[in-house]
């Protein structure tokens, strides 16, 4: 079994801001993405598999989070609307 690594290059303006915004959060992510490739197997499905595993690592998402402060009261507030929206739905899912 071979072991490909893939890296995945950002295309953000080079703005040094930017950049060590970038480094950080990558720093902080620790695991590097590792994508076993079985003998055979296609490139495009291995490339699948990385943007997957990309995804849920959540550098994007916190990348865009940082990119500007959001006070404690807001992120509360939102996280309040989104807990009574899901609730709305289990209660709507539950009546039917």
């Amino acid at each position: 079994m071979k072991k490909i690594f893939l890296f995945c290059i950002f295309r953000l303006p080079l703005r040094t801001e930017k950049l060590n915004l970038i480094l950080q959060v990558i720093n902080n992510k620790k695991d590097m993405i590792i994508v076993p490739i079985k003998e055979g197997e296609n490139i495009e499905k291995a490339l699948k598999k990385f943007k997957r595993k990309f995804e849920k690592t959540g550098v994007v998402k916190e990348l865009r989070d940082r990119q500007a402060f959001t006070k404690f009261s807001v992120r509360r507030r939102e996280q309040i609307k989104k807990a009574i929206y899901i609730q709305k739905l289990q209660r709507m899912e539950a009546d039917v």
